[in-house]
């Protein structure tokens, strides 16, 4: 119930985005979206939506994603949103 869906619905009604550093991250490794995706177990269009700040990563993800590139949470996406 509380899925992709709950994100979306805080990016559209609420007006809430995420902001990442996944593409410049994947630039640094010279890696693509798809790789990156397939690295982390989802697809191309999800790593797109987050880059975009399209659709929120679920908790899980976002630990994926930073572990993957050996960083914390924290230093890939930016939370200071949440301060307001």
């Amino acid at each position: 119930m509380h899925s992709k869906h709950c994100n979306e619905d805080i990016n559209l009604k609420g007006g809430y985005k995420l902001k990442t550093r996944i593409a410049e991250l994947r630039k640094e490794k010279k890696m693509s979206q798809e790789e990156l995706a397939l690295a982390v177990g989802v697809t191309r269009q999800t790593i797109t939506s987050i880059e975009v700040e399209k659709y929120v990563a679920s908790l899980p993800l976002a630990y994926k994603i930073a572990h993957y590139f050996n960083m914390s949470i924290e230093q890939v996406f930016d939370f200071s949103q949440l301060d307001d």
